[in-house]
């Protein structure tokens, strides 16, 4: 890898590095621009100006028209939450959800919680490419259903949803419809004003912006029940004082998208392929999810008869971040719900590892990356598993 600087970081759906101009406008949020929204002098006065902003550029990030749309939350998973909790407590007869095999753990987590109150899910499952069964989804929607969530892309596979496509099943059935969208934010193209999509949830370090500060699009007119309860803050949505500084910089980590989502999807996708063509030219591995439609900086190849983990941990010592999956399971030795799933082969399905690209991704990262995996793979392949030495291979 000579010429190329480590690390090279490829783990971009895990989280993304926090852009310098979004740091910049945040920055005079914490010492100078410090006020509280809510108070009515000249210091809450800039906070509410700030606050205001943000909410204006993050309509044009989801192609919405009303600022009120938006509740900023401290993140996906209490969007997700509030989502799917506000339904079943609003959707008067309705009991039940309508969700897939493969959603994130945000969603998984809490309706398997919700089964233990008697709240029954209805799971849709995934074909060997990650595609919903349509069908499926439709016989399990019926006159109980109070919201059916349904993720925009994968954040494994980067495996796309037809989400506006399901809403409109969904509303036809009268239940409410939400999109787990913190994958697909900044990386496909939102207009919200004529879908019947009724919320979506989203998070700012998905598309270089902070950690700890997140959305949830809640359509105008749309009942609601909030997560958290307490001052008057949103419209009385979500109780507590607003994260001004974090909400500034989704501001601008939106108006960033807005601008470069275009070109920038085109160039990715580009770098994603010579990437994967590199790694599939050597043998011995596949692509996994729907190819032909997918997020474009995602790459999940299953390397047969290697373990996964192995390949992580030497591209880790080369200076190479990549993952086994979602980051929010990583420490599990289980192999990804995800995969399973698609019902990858056994011989493959701990030998899964994903690929994340970002705009500052280069072509001079992605060669060097090919360049240590080609050497990576012949050595493990030439190693007996018994002697390997490294994490999962007593597995």
């Amino acid at each position: 890898m000579s010429g190329v600087r480590v690390p090279i970081y490829l783990d971009n759906n895990a989280t993304t590095r926090t852009d310098p101009s979004v740091v910049q406008a945040m920055l005079p949020f914490f010492t100078e621009k410090f006020g509280n929204a809510s108070s009515a002098h000249a210091f809450g006065g800039e906070a509410a100006a700030a606050l205001k902003q943000a909410r204006r550029s993050l309509r044009g990030l989801l192609g919405i028209a009303y600022d009120h749309e938006i509740i900023f939350t401290s993140g996906g998973t209490e969007a997700i939450n509030a989502a799917i909790l506000s339904a079943l407590a609003t959707q008067d007869g309705r009991d039940e959800i309508v969700t897939t095999s493969v959603e994130h753990s945000a969603v998984l987590a809490l309706v398997e919680q919700l089964a233990t109150r008697g709240v029954k899910t209805h799971i849709v499952p995934v074909d060997s490419r990650g595609r919903l069964d349509i069908e499926a989804f439709r016989c399990a929607l019926g006159p109980r259903t109070a919201i059916a969530s349904i993720m925009w892309a994968n954040n494994e596979t980067g495996t796309i949803f037809p989400v506006e496509f399901l809403a409109g099943l969904t509303r036809e059935a009268g239940a409410l419809f939400h999109t787990d969208a913190v994958q697909a934010m900044g990386k496909v193209r939102v207009d919200l004003k004529d879908s019947a999509i009724d919320m979506l949830s989203l998070s700012a370090h998905k598309l270089h912006g902070p950690k700890g500060i997140g959305a949830l699009y809640l359509r105008k007119g749309t009942k609601f029940r909030p997560l958290i309860s307490g001052g008057a803050q949103e419209r009385r949505r979500r109780g507590g004082t607003e994260n001004i500084p974090g909400i500034v910089g989704l501001g601008k980590a939106a108006e960033l998208a807005v601008e470069r989502l275009e070109p920038e999807r085109v160039r990715i996708g580009a770098l994603r392929d010579r990437l994967e063509q590199g790694i599939l030219h050597n043998g011995g591995c596949v692509a996994l999810g729907d190819v032909s439609n997918r997020l474009a900086n995602t790459a999940n190849i299953a390397f047969d008869h290697l373990d996964g983990e192995a390949i992580v941990h030497h591209l880790d010592r080369a200076g190479i971040a990549v993952s086994l999956g979602s980051a929010c399971s990583s420490s599990s030795m289980e192999p990804s719900h995800v995969l399973r799933a698609m019902q990858v082969p056994p011989w493959s399905l701990r030998g899964a590892v994903r690929f994340s690209l970002s705009r500052e991704t280069s072509v001079a990262e992605v060669d060097a990356v090919v360049y240590a995996l080609s050497d990576i793979m012949a050595r493990l392949r030439a190693t007996p598993r018994e002697s390997a030495g490294l994490p999962g291979y007593a597995s």
